[in-house]
């Protein structure tokens, strides 16, 4: 599909009914996943900015299960890598093994094997990979290539996402904050609240057949091959006053330097709280993100609730605390972001 230049009515209805392809895969994806329309929400936003996800959960939350359901309502090909120790960065390009006939083979890997369709790559409990296999993933998402067997495969469709394990220490490399700074946002996905929700994931036998279950979720809502298109043109079509970009610098102030701010958090030596981050690069993410929430929602302007509802995922892991602080990031960073909203007046 290709947009009509020169008209912008057609544009208008080209953009409007791919809002309605995004209220469809919405709408799919939820049948998979009870009580995260948030979460749904927030991936939608960051399939349309064309960004990269970190995901945060707890095992079992159904990460795996979204995933699958949106690459089948996506389009093109899904691939996931646990990670682990002894993996390596050719892992992931090729596949070395002995074959049938006693020789040895070498195939391509989880990464090539489906060629330039693969849409979705998910790398399970990335922190257990070596910095050496990061480092391979990181040139993969900003450049959206990989060299292998003699050449260079191009990935023109690919968007990833990740996950950590949160709850165990040995054996892990943490991502640097370089490295977390290439994701355009991390989600933490959490177990549903609502006590009818949690119901019908324990008791609900539908939700006991993963392969079933994503059977259902109706293919090709999206089409893949057209996102980075449709991406182009909301970032174009979708616009922000001088007023909105003032708030949103004075947002960046807030935190860059809350302390003059006049930002208080319980606890906390506000002072010597951040040591650095949220960069122009993060800024640029929020409002490419603020711009497709404000696409979904019909609008063709930037409004301070789009910033607001995307800011905790784009800009918390952007920004960096004093040691004594890190063990406490969570809570304090979404106190931060709060706090932020709450002491800059909105326009």
């Amino acid at each position: 599909m290709q947009v009509l230049a020169g008209s912008d009515p057609m544009l208008a209805d080209w953009l409007a009914d791919w809002r309605t392809r995004a209220r469809v895969f919405e709408h799919e994806v939820a049948k998979v996943v009870l009580g995260q329309e948030r979460v749904i929400r927030l991936l939608t936003i960051a399939v349309f900015a064309r960004g990269h996800v970190l995901l945060e959960g707890d095992v079992g939350v159904g990460k795996t299960t979204l995933l699958r359901a949106m690459a089948r309502a996506i389009g093109g090909t899904y691939e996931r890598v646990e990670g682990t120790i002894d993996l390596m960065p050719t892992d992931l390009v090729y596949d070395a093994r002995i074959g049938d006939d006693g020789r040895p083979r070498v195939d391509p890997g989880p990464l090539l094997r489906r060629g330039n369709d693969l849409s979705i790559f998910f790398f399970n409990e990335i922190n257990r990979a070596r910095p050496q296999v990061h480092a391979l993933l990181l040139r993969l998402m900003a450049e959206g290539t990989v060299a292998a067997f003699g050449r260079e495969h191009h990935f023109p469709h690919l968007q990833v996402f990740a996950d950590r394990n949160r709850v165990e220490r040995e054996e892990t490399f943490e991502l640097p904050a370089a490295a977390r700074d290439r994701f355009f946002m991390e989600v933490q996905v959490k177990a549903p609240a609502d006590a009818a929700s949690r119901r019908a994931l324990i008791f609900d036998p539908r939700f006991h057949h993963m392969d079933q279950l994503i059977a259902g979720v109706a293919t090709d809502v999206l089409d893949h091959t057209c996102l980075d298109q449709v991406a182009r043109a909301i970032q174009n079509g979708v616009h922000a006053s001088d007023a909105i970009a003032a708030y949103t610098v004075a947002l960046w102030d807030a935190v860059r330097a809350p302390d003059a701010a006049g930002i208080v958090l319980p606890g906390v030596r506000m002072d010597r709280l951040v040591q650095g981050g949220a960069s122009p690069r993060g800024m640029s993410f929020l409002v490419r993100a603020a711009r497709v929430r404000a696409w979904l929602e019909g609008r063709d302007m930037i409004v301070p609730e789009d910033l607001r509802a995307v800011f905790p995922e784009v800009m918390a892991h952007r920004i960096f605390f004093d040691p004594v602080y890190e063990m406490r990031r969570e809570e304090i960073a979404g106190a931060l972001c709060r706090a932020a909203f709450e002491t800059v007046p909105a326009p």
